[in-house]
């Protein structure tokens, strides 16, 4: 790398406003659709209704990974704002920012290995194939709760990386936060007898939302094993202005090799930087141009979902063992 390679992400590196904008970009569209989809409740046909339901799943999942952009402090450069919008967007979805941005630095830190907290338990060698493939079937089909008691997990284990007793006591406050901000809602829900909107408004595209960031979560890591960054994950560099538009509107996560290599980068500016995907190696997959050939190439990995390097060594034991037992 030259030096002005090194100063082009020194500079990428640097307080970056327009993130926030785009993230209230998204949540006015968000509240427009929920208010469209509340009225064709009411008043629109089903196609309608199935429509606006698909595009609030949509604007649902962006603001996920809005959430993900508050846990590496990169949204909003003023660190105030960024923590209140992590709580607000946390709360809604059911995940504590301490504890998510635990699992998540440790999916950053120990990507593919066995202490990767986001990725288990497809990182842990020990556990029985028939565990995974259960695991991601409810993972891929009811990610609204996967990714929130994966949190609650890493917060109540034994070894849990949230050891600092004032972190802790955050994480532990911020549960009661959402407890609070649910009691209120489903208090007002009751209250107005407003079941059906909760359920149309919210339940049903947040399921699909939970269920797309699964998805999406799988495309960029299952079936890797490999020791590398870039070989533990898969980009998408869009080539289609469609392609470009998703890429966009999910903050442009799908520059994944560049977000591993330098989390701190806002997602805004990870397009500039697509040179940092080079050429691949042996284990490495090239950047792929759309969502749909990188699905294709990691659908052939749920048969045996599993992610790291570990699995090659596991592999290779046991072919070594059979052999020996042959002979």
């Amino acid at each position: 790398m030259d030096r002005l390679d090194k100063a082009r992400i020194v500079e990428a590196h640097e307080p970056h406003w327009p993130t926030i904008w785009i993230w209230i970009g998204f949540l006015a569209a968000f509240v427009a659709a929920e208010g469209l989809l509340a009225w064709s409740l009411i008043n629109g046909p089903l196609w309608l209704i199935a429509m606006l339901t698909i595009i609030v799943a949509h604007l649902m999942h962006a603001h996920i990974l809005a959430f993900h952009e508050t846990s590496h402090g990169t949204l909003c450069p003023g660190k105030f704002w960024n923590e209140i919008i992590g709580l607000f967007i946390g709360s809604l979805s059911f995940q504590g920012l301490t504890a998510f941005r635990a699992v998540h630095s440790a999916h950053h830190r120990h990507l593919g290995t066995e202490r990767d907290e986001e990725l288990w338990p497809f990182v842990v060698s020990s556990v029985p194939r028939w565990a995974r493939r259960l695991i991601a079937l409810y993972e891929l089909t009811l990610g609204i709760t996967y990714t929130p008691l994966l949190c609650v997990r890493t917060f109540c284990r034994s070894e849990s990386p949230i050891s600092d007793r004032g972190a802790r006591r955050r994480a532990a406050n911020e549960y009661m936060l959402m407890a609070v901000v649910w009691a209120v809602i489903l208090g007002l829900v009751a209250y107005w007898a407003a079941w059906k909107f909760l359920v149309v408004l919210y339940v049903i595209p947040g399921v699909l939302a939970g269920n797309m960031h699964s998805l999406r979560k799988y495309i960029e890591h299952m079936g890797l094993m490999s020791s590398t960054i870039l070989g533990s994950t898969r980009s998408i560099v869009p080539a289609s202005f469609w392609g470009r538009f998703v890429a966009f509107s999910l903050f442009n996560i799908t520059y994944h090799g560049v977000h591993h290599r330098y989390a701190k980068i806002p997602q805004a500016r990870l397009p500039e930087l697509t040179s940092l995907l080079r050429a691949p190696g042996d284990d490495e997959p090239a950047p792929f141009s759309s969502y749909w050939a990188a699905f294709c190439e990691m659908w052939r990995s749920l048969s045996d979902p599993r992610v790291g390097a570990q699995w090659r060594e596991t592999r290779s034991a046991d072919v070594t063992e059979k052999q020996t037992l042959a002979a």
